[in-house]
């Protein structure tokens, strides 16, 4: 109880420490809602266009076979349990929203280490009826050999994003970016003698 009196300010300031909390608070919502926050808590592939750079990746995706059952997430993060789900995805969304944020998005998008490593183990969890089918592995025993060892991506480079060069290397792809956050309001142009 004692902790707690001495969080309350003196009379004198709780009119300004008022004011300031609510500026504060009034900020983190806005920009809760201008990041789009909440789509990042699903698993919907349309949220990772919410950063119009990741448009070649949802392009590629959206036209390969992995379209029918999985999404971005099925194989960027991991799944062993909802505690490092959710972490993983806070780490690298505040990555990538630190980097958006500061300009600093590469022309390139490599995956990192990290994200490789997570996208094998998808990899295997969701193909692994393949890596031990017997008739499989007698027609195609010596590639898969050291399956455990190896990366899938050394075989399977583009799987499913295809050669993703550059920002232009599907320019014509159409991707479900988002909507504006401009307050309709806002948009409306002022009548001539208005100004």
């Amino acid at each position: 109880m004692r902790f707690l009196k001495k969080l309350i300010p003196p009379d004198r300031w709780k009119l300004p420490v008022l004011i300031a909390a609510g500026i504060f608070f009034g900020l983190g919502l806005y920009s809760f809602y201008i990041s789009n926050a909440p789509s990042y808590l699903g698993d919907k592939s349309e949220t990772c266009v919410n950063c119009h750079i990741m448009a070649p990746q949802y392009a590629t995706w959206y036209h390969s076979s992995h379209r029918e059952k999985t999404n971005c997430n099925d194989c960027h993060v991991p799944h062993n349990n909802f505690v490092n789900k959710y972490y993983f995805k806070a780490r690298d969304g505040l990555r990538h929203a630190t980097i958006f944020t500061l300009r600093r998005e590469p022309q390139v998008i490599f995956i990192k280490e990290d994200g490789k490593k997570v996208v094998h183990r998808n990899c295997i969890r969701c193909h692994s009826e393949l890596l031990t089918d017997s008739r499989l592995l007698a027609y195609n025993c010596e590639t898969h050999t050291f399956r455990m060892e190896r990366n899938c991506r050394e075989c399977h480079r583009e799987t499913p994003h295809g050669r993703v060069n550059s920002l232009s290397s599907v320019p014509y792809a159409r991707v479900p970016l988002p909507g504006s956050v401009v307050p309709k309001w806002m948009k409306v142009k002022p009548v001539a003698g208005n100004q």
